[in-house]
């Protein structure tokens, strides 16, 4: 049963004006994931909305801090300071069904403070149903048709486990940015995320009984990129596929950039005259384009001219008029896999979610979690 409240409290933390859509009992854990909320820091807020058990690293119990009450984790030397504890790792595990407070907002779950090299890491374990909750309102939006949010909460689910499964790093499996997956806590929490999370629990993309590299993007301005033609080796669930992602907002845009700007990134030519792609993908994305000045010649990956230029996707031309260059592009993202635009427009038509899923992740089939 859903409850919903309103929370106002003054606490070490500062007034915390606290709306929470949806407060549910979290199901019986199935799978954690570690996600590193914080990197390198040398001190950050940590606490707990209910009375938590603080522990060293190997588990042993230092003590136990109030609820609502907010602390600040520092580097010592070689330790970790949290009150009056010291250790290289440290706990704050919430008692009942509390929520843990890491830096400047509520996430589910438990934290590990850890150090790595002279700062500290802040790790959020947390169930993977808990997790997508905040995951599909952070990467979709959540008034959309609860046809394209099931879709997105199995495309997330099954990405996490992959990174989980695969990840060699030590400390967490995933972060909170675009790297992996946008995830901001309770703050992207919803009604229509709990309902599609929930109506597809334990639900993943798999290939050979695996769970698939199931990425996805924005808009990919008409047609998804087999993977091999954007990143490295093939795959036969990340094919190429017509996108249906016409009505999205960012299914052509325009950009002018300033000549300093491009310099920067094509410097040394001189004055540009002309932009000439080198090599595109099938679907016509920049892999390396030549920027031909009246001094010389340079030839810029596309990837390398989207991130310094700030655009969208690869997918675009530039021309030139006097001093004005000028972008015209398509999509946003890098193109393969699942595209959200497109799946808002499928699910607002009367596509089911797995017959969603099929279309962008050809010969991938829809299987439940195991967990482990």
């Amino acid at each position: 049963m859903w409850s919903k409240f309103f929370l106002k409290i003054t606490t070490k933390f500062g007034l915390l004006s606290l709306f929470w859509l949806i407060f549910t009992t979290s199901a019986q854990a199935s799978l954690e994931l570690r996600v590193a909320i914080r990197k390198s820091v040398n001190n950050l807020q940590i606490g707990s909305s209910t009375p938590a058990v603080i522990k060293d690293g190997a588990g042993r119990v230092l003590g136990q801090v109030d609820g609502m009450n907010s602390f600040v984790a520092r580097v010592n030397g070689g330790n970790i300071n949290l009150a009056q504890w010291n250790s290289t790792n440290i706990w704050l595990e919430p008692s009942g069904d509390g929520l843990t407070w890491i830096g400047d907002r509520w996430y589910r779950g438990r934290v590990l403070l850890t150090r790595q090299g002279n700062a500290m890491t802040a790790v959020n374990y947390v169930d993977i149903e808990d997790y997508l909750y905040s995951v599909v309102g952070a990467e979709a939006i959540p008034s959309w048709p609860q046809e394209a949010l099931k879709a997105q909460a199995v495309a997330a689910r099954t990405y996490a486990l992959y990174k989980r499964n695969t990840s060699r790093n030590s400390v967490f499996d995933l972060d909170t940015t675009t790297a992996t997956q946008v995830y901001k806590g309770l703050n992207s929490e919803y009604t229509t995320t709990h309902q599609a999370v929930k109506a597809t629990n334990g639900q993943i993309m798999t290939y050979n009984n695996q769970p698939i590299l199931a990425v996805f993007h924005s808009s990919s301005g008409g047609h998804t990129e087999n993977v091999e033609d954007i990143w490295t080796s093939p795959l036969p669930y990340l094919r190429g596929v017509v996108d249906y992602d016409q009505t999205a907002p960012v299914f052509q845009w325009n950009k002018t950039i300033s000549p300093s700007a491009m310099s920067r990134v094509a410097g040394g030519v001189g004055n540009i005259r002309a932009f000439v792609p080198q090599k595109t993908t099938p679907q016509g994305r920049v892999v390396t384009m030549q920027v031909v000045g009246d001094r010389s010649t340079r030839n810029v990956a596309g990837t390398e001219l989207r991130s310094a230029l700030d655009l969208r996707s690869t997918l675009f031309r530039v021309s030139t008029s006097g001093n004005t260059i000028q972008v015209s592009g398509r999509g946003f993202g890098h193109g393969i896999g699942l595209s959200q635009w497109g799946t808002f427009y499928l699910a607002q038509n009367g596509v089911d979610y797995r017959q969603i899923l099929g279309h962008y992740y050809q010969n991938a089939r829809l299987a439940t979690m195991r967990t482990r």
